[in-house]
């Protein structure tokens, strides 16, 4: 929500002083001229999919509305065609550009599916859906801000929703969605924020690239301005198949006495520019409806499940280097990629409006091209086959990249310096023939973040803390009578913590968590067959605020499949700020 402001994109030259003082007063009017809305209260008692996360915040100017999609049905992998016109009585500048999506899968049998929207190979949403019951067709909303997407909205495009799915006699739950564009003018209330000028994608046409081992990369051909000023990357790389349950992996030489997957429980999205180091994106532990156990997930699904959001890496320190008029490459991989994932980024640019043409370069990058985790077992097995102990696995990476353009407004020079940090801790008690699968989880994922711009005598500097903390303990147990009870609790976490200075005056200053924890029981019979639905509980929060008074909170509680509670903004008070 909050915009930091850009000299560059003044009418003219600025004073030292007159930017700073621009650069204060903005800041303030672009986090004040639009609110969170609270998203409809959902029902006591359903068992539809719900979510504590906020919906997109908007101004209150009335928007334009344009529809991608009406009711498509998905019922195989060919995906929905999607056209797209600028709107003709909204022709912006617009202060808000966000997409409104509604899914629903007909009651019956059906795996929870990877959705992902395209346009102009672009993307523009990436989540999974809810699974069905016999009883049970579940329907939900989703939200995304696409405003930094700006450019690609100004001319008409064309793409593809896809959410591959399989219908047959035993897999019945159709899939529908809709789809819409609000376009919001901008207005001296709600001013058009600045957004970039080029968008990159780095996908493979109308969807993500297949990432099977660490090696493989998606890439994408730059062929950029000779005014590039900034450059960032949101990128997601989602866990399937094999590696859909990487947090609870360990190395290949003990998966199979442990029953679980191989290469060890860490893996990260790897950043290259011309084959070098360029920055790091930390994967989230995404557990879809379907996972572990469908019945955790009903009706609260997991943090950021239906709806992913994209990890920003700023390569800013790169952009002279990228405005020198050559063809560079831009690559993302998956370190420990284990058959398979898929990852989709967008490439961001910013132009220096007041110039054609910038000069620059990288002057620093401490980065190296692959992380080295350390990996320590403590395993033991009996005369029976029973393995018990721990594996841990950690990695720590602490770097600096530093670049510098020659703009219209003088030298930018812009320091990237990161600590990221993973480590996984993992417990198990396993008998592969005939006794207890023990395995317990804690994992913490942490980015610690500092970029700098200096800019003449200013200097503004973003400090960022991010953490996805999960914890699992998962249980299989054999009773005497010869049926099976599994036991799983989920605790995961997505902490952000931001704050925004210039010359040592801190301006700005945000905070979000969101927590899920869920609990549920399983019994199965002889043959493996679930006998009962699952019986268990799960709790959702989500709580934001910022140094301007803006805030959110929502505590969502359930039980046996239904919705049980709903508290809204506890610890808020109601704000609407304009000026």
């Amino acid at each position: 929500m909050h915009k930091a402001f850009s000299p560059s994109r003044a009418a003219g030259p600025l004073s030292s002083v007159s930017k700073l003082l621009l650069l204060a007063s903005l800041a303030i009017v672009t986090a004040s001229a639009q609110v969170v809305p609270v998203p409809p209260t959902p029902q006591v008692g359903s068992s539809n999919p719900v979510t504590a996360e906020p919906l997109v915040s908007r101004p209150h100017t009335k928007p334009c509305v344009v529809s991608l999609l009406s009711n498509a049905a998905f019922e195989n992998f060919n995906g929905a065609p999607l056209t797209y016109a600028p709107p003709s009585a909204c022709p912006g500048p617009w202060a808000k550009v966000v997409l409104t999506a509604d899914f629903t899968v007909t009651a019956g049998r059906q795996f929870d599916r990877s959705a992902w929207f395209y346009l102009g190979d672009t993307n523009i949403f990436y989540g999974t859906t809810a699974e069905p019951r016999a009883a049970l067709s579940p329907s939900w909303h989703i939200e995304r801000d696409l405003t930094d997407l700006t450019a690609l909205f100004k001319s008409p495009q064309t793409g593809l929703a896809s959410i591959g799915n399989v219908v047959n006699s035993t897999y019945t739950g159709i899939i529908y969605a809709s789809a819409e564009l609000e376009f919001y003018p901008a207005s001296w209330q709600a001013p058009a924020p600045v957004t970039p000028d080029v968008i990159v994608p780095v996908s493979s046409g109308n969807g993500p690239v297949t990432l099977n081992t660490t090696t493989d990369q998606a890439t994408a051909t730059l062929n950029l301005p000779r005014n590039v000023e900034k450059v960032y990357l949101d990128v997601i790389s989602q866990s399937q198949i094999g590696d859909e349950f990487w947090y609870l992996c360990v190395p290949t030489p003990v998966a199979g006495e442990l029953e679980t997957c191989g290469n060890t429980a860490f893996r990260e999205t790897e950043i290259s520019i011309d084959g070098k180091a360029a920055g790091v994106a930390p994967v989230y532990p995404w557990i879809y409806t379907g996972g572990l156990d469908p019945y955790l997930w009903e009706p609260i699904t997991g943090v950021q499940t239906l709806n992913f959001k994209p990890y920003r890496v700023d390569l800013t320190p790169f952009a002279g280097l990228l405005a020198d008029g050559s063809q560079h490459t831009v690559a993302v991989s998956v370190y420990n990629a284990n058959g398979y994932f898929l990852s989709t980024a967008n490439v961001l640019v910013y132009t220096d409006h007041g110039s054609k043409e910038v000069s620059g370069g990288v002057l620093s990058n401490t980065l190296t091209a692959a992380p080295n985790p350390e990996i320590v077992q403590n395993l033991s097995t009996d005369s029976s086959g029973t393995t018990t102990g721990t594996v841990n696995v950690g990695s720590n990476r602490t770097f600096s990249i530093t670049g510098y353009v020659n703009t219209s407004h003088g030298r930018v020079e812009t320091t990237v310096a990161q600590k990221v940090n993973f480590l996984s801790a993992q417990t198990f008690d396993v008998n592969v023939a005939n006794g207890p699968e023990i395995q317990n989880l804690v994992q913490t994922s942490t980015v610690d973040s500092e970029t700098t711009t200096r800019d003449g005598f200013l200097v503004e500097k973003t400090s960022k803390h991010i953490s996805f903390p999960l914890t699992l303990d998962y249980s299989f147990l054999n009773n005497p009578n010869g049926t099976f009870t599994q036991v799983v609790s989920s605790n995961q976490q997505d902490l952000h913590n931001e704050a925004k200075s210039l010359n040592g005056f801190q301006y700005f200053q945000s905070s979000a968590k969101e927590q899920v924890n869920s609990q549920d029981t399983l019994q199965f019979d002889a043959s493996f067959n679930v006998t009962a639905p699952g019986v268990g509980s799960s709790s959702a929060s989500y709580r934001s605020n910022d140094s301007l008074g803006d805030c959110y909170s929502r505590s969502l509680t359930a039980a046996n499949q239904k919705l049980t509670s709903v508290t809204d903004n506890k610890g808020c008070h109601d704000h609407d700020h304009w000026f």
